[in-house]
């Protein structure tokens, strides 16, 4: 279970929620048959504590919303996507260690 930190984001709300932010956004697209993407998910629910207020996170379910991966280039996931005023600033696929995580965020801080 996501923790309370941990956005849902849908092709519905991808542009408000993400694009339009004020803070960087670190996107996590998963699905729930994904074994990787559940090994992050711990790693992604503590990184969206620790940087709550500087960075806002959430998760993308690629089969509930195949619009928002499409536009996005997503081919394997988990794939995680750091955006900051809109535009995508990394990406990594698979699952990682979260000193590489911490760092992918702190690009845009």
């Amino acid at each position: 279970m996501a923790s309370e930190n941990v956005h849902t984001f849908t092709d519905d709300n991808f542009e408000k929620e993400v694009l339009q932010s004020d803070i960087p956004v670190l996107v996590d697209f998963w699905a729930t048959w994904c074994a990787p993407c559940k090994a992050i998910a711990p790693l992604i629910d503590t990184v969206a504590s620790e940087y709550e207020g500087r960075v806002k996170v959430g998760k993308v379910n690629v089969d509930d919303n195949p619009a928002t991966p499409g536009k996005y280039g997503v081919r394997g996931i988990p794939t995680v996507i750091l955006i900051k005023d809109g535009k995508v600033l990394d990406q990594v696929v698979g699952a990682i260690p979260k000193a590489q995580l911490e760092a992918l965020i702190n690009k845009a801080l």
